[in-house]
């Protein structure tokens, strides 16, 4: 099928993001929130990103107002009814996410993908959720998305290959590499490098060395390009946790315990760069 017009529900850090590659890629997108400030915020992001390249000379001014023609925000769920694809980039939470994906079913046109960037929930419970579990799939992007070229396709157990191949291919048309991944908590990229972040809290927390130390040895150690502290503040620590919480229930083994540490964190509400807070300071 042709996908030329995108739905995506949660105007947060994912969503404009997502919005703005589907945008670049020439495509039409929806960006839908409850919120008029949140899609406030995300237009005046999406501008700021937009006009870095400007800066950098890879984009004109005219290419700019291209991109941000084709963005279309509303507050009113019943606008994404005309999508090809939606794509749900709310938090992660699982009661939330079913009741926002049913209520997109509903209004959703019968050959429309409905799709959700979740980090770790099982992509056959929400599917599960719709009456369109052949057309329900994972797609999860990565932070930043206009910049990380990685989307991992998760297919339910009734995903039709048909789904699983219309996604990938609006990955590639988005200039993303899609790998394909079997339902599993966390996938495969959380999978590995969530519990790594939680075991750099751990050793934060015991005091073997500074959160900047840590860092450091696996930027210069491992040529991370960014150490696993700063990472997660970048990702959100609620996120970290609740990817978190996700491997330990799913697996029922010690070791995807959340670091205490982490968990005293987000109920301080310390969680990263969108606090201002987080294993760093950062001015808001």
């Amino acid at each position: 099928m042709s996908i030329q017009t995108i739905g995506i529900i949660g105007a947060g850090t994912m969503g404009n993001g997502i919005a703005q590659a589907c945008s670049a890629a020439g495509l039409q997108a929806v960006l839908q929130d409850v919120s008029e400030p949140a899609l406030a915020r995300a237009l005046k992001t999406i501008s700021g990103s937009l006009d870095r390249a400007v800066r950098k000379g890879t984009l004109t001014e005219e290419a700019k107002a291209a991109v941000l023609g084709r963005i279309r925000t509303t507050t009113a769920a019943q606008d994404l009814a005309e999508a090809d694809l939606v794509i749900e980039a709310a938090t992660e939470n699982e009661a939330i996410k079913i009741r926002i994906l049913q209520a997109v079913d509903a209004i959703a046109r019968p050959g429309t993908i409905i799709a959700t960037n979740t980090s770790s929930i099982s992509i056959t419970r929400l599917a599960a959720a719709t009456q369109r579990p052949d057309r329900f799939v994972g797609m999860h992007f990565f932070n930043p998305v206009p910049v990380m070229a990685l989307v991992e396709i998760i297919r339910g157990l009734r995903t039709s290959e048909a789904t699983v191949e219309a996604v990938a291919d609006l990955a590639r048309t988005l200039g993303k590499t899609p790998i394909g991944v079997k339902n599993s908590a966390g996938f495969v990229v959380n999978r590995i490098l969530c519990p790594m972040i939680n075991e750099a809290i751990f050793t934060l927390q015991e005091g073997l060395a500074s959160a900047e130390e840590i860092d450091a040895g696996m930027r210069l150690g491992c040529n991370h390009p960014i150490g696993p502290l700063a990472l997660c503040d970048l990702v959100g620590l609620d996120v970290q946790l609740a990817v978190m919480d996700v491997l330990y229930s799913n697996f029922n083994d010690s070791k995807y315990r959340p670091a205490p540490l982490l968990r005293e964190m987000v109920d301080a509400g310390m969680l990263g760069r969108k606090t201002g807070r987080g294993f760093y300071t950062y001015e808001k």
